[in-house]
């Protein structure tokens, strides 16, 4: 049932993705150019936060190598979304009935965000697993939030019957090239703040976010997927050769819990993701609590998820590495960050 909510105040496994099977997947290049996130970096800059970066020794981490963490959960509505939410509203005439979404929570913030700040409405879609403080940030932008069903497909089955009764403008959370444009403006961000970086962690929910850095990168460095083990899209895909069904569940299934990834960033996981690592839950709570404990930076699970497979040791480093983990969400409880 869809409803309008009432207010209220080491187990690690890894595969590599080059040796996949399956039909032929379209050249990544004409999909999501360098090009194209430059000119989505121009757009949305009025709109978004430069979100910092921290350096830290490697000794801070218990690890050999130096990590830069860019910090993406200080991002405007609590995580990376609003960069290609921004970029798909700007590259559209948006219609009288505003906005829509469907979100697991971070995307439908950032949309809700981006109507308030652009002056229009927007009605956003959420599954029952969507936290409480998620529900509450989306209803804060003036949003009419519509919760209902178990997981993200069941939001979106409902928001795409609800568009074609509006006509209002459909912002996919992350299967459509201005949305994956605009989160490759992370990307462009941390290869100026941080040219040096040879290996760039990035958790993948639908994919909209590591599809958007790796296709900036191109290859520049070498891009790793973290996955909760409960939600395991890109994992599957690589290992089909095509988008495919996965489980969705754990800790993080409210901002990673796409039932697929997305068919316009599977090529360029093809192409230029250049392995997936799958964290238990325990990891990323450890994560969350180092995050806290040393850094006093509060992250959601799915924040966290990238950190948790540093933390864990499943990455086989060379000694000359230097390490960027996008920390990208922190719309949780504070009491349950650290």
């Amino acid at each position: 049932m869809w409803c309008v909510p009432a207010r209220k105040e080491s187990g690690l496994l890894l595969i590599p993705p080059r040796a996949s099977v399956g039909p032929a997947m379209p050249d990544p290049a004409p999909l999501v150019s360098a090009a194209a996130i430059a000119a989505a970096a121009t757009r949305i800059a009025p709109h978004v936060r430069r979100t910092p970066i921290l350096r830290l020794a490697g000794r801070e981490l218990g690890l050999a190598n130096p990590v830069t963490l860019k910090l993406e959960l200080l991002q405007h509505a609590g995580s990376f979304k609003p960069r290609g939410a921004f970029n798909r509203a700007l590259r559209a005439e948006i219609p009288a009935a505003g906005l829509i979404a469907a979100s697991g929570g971070n995307h439908g913030a950032a949309v809700a965000y981006a109507a308030h700040s652009l002056g229009v409405s927007a009605e956003i879609f959420v599954p029952t697993i969507t936290a409480q403080a998620k529900v509450d940030r989306i209803a804060s932008y003036g949003a009419r939030v519509i919760q209902g069903g178990a997981t993200y497909q069941d939001a979106l089955d409902a928001c795409r019957i609800r568009q074609a009764e509006t006509g209002a403008l459909d912002i996919h959370a992350y299967d459509h090239p201005h949305v994956l444009e605009g989160q490759g403006t992370v990307g462009v961000e941390l290869e100026q703040d941080a040219p040096d970086l040879t290996h760039i962690l990035v958790a993948t929910g639908g994919g909209g976010l590591i599809g958007g850095i790796a296709a900036w990168y191109s290859g520049r460095a070498k891009i790793i997927s973290v996955e909760p083990e409960g939600c395991p899209t890109l994992h599957a895909a690589l290992k089909a050769g095509l988008p495919t069904p996965a489980p969705v569940g754990g800790i993080a299934a409210d901002s990673l819990g796409a039932r697929q990834v997305g068919a316009l960033m599977f090529p360029i996981a093809q192409a230029y993701v250049a392995e997936t690592i799958l964290v238990p839950d325990a990891a990323i709570e450890a994560a969350q609590k180092f995050l806290w404990n040393h850094l006093r930076l509060i992250a959601e699970p799915g924040g966290a998820t990238a950190l948790a497979a540093l933390l864990t040791g499943a990455l086989d480093l060379p000694s000359d590495a230097r390490v960027g983990v996008i920390l990208c969400g922190a719309n949780t409880d504070p009491r349950k960050a650290g």
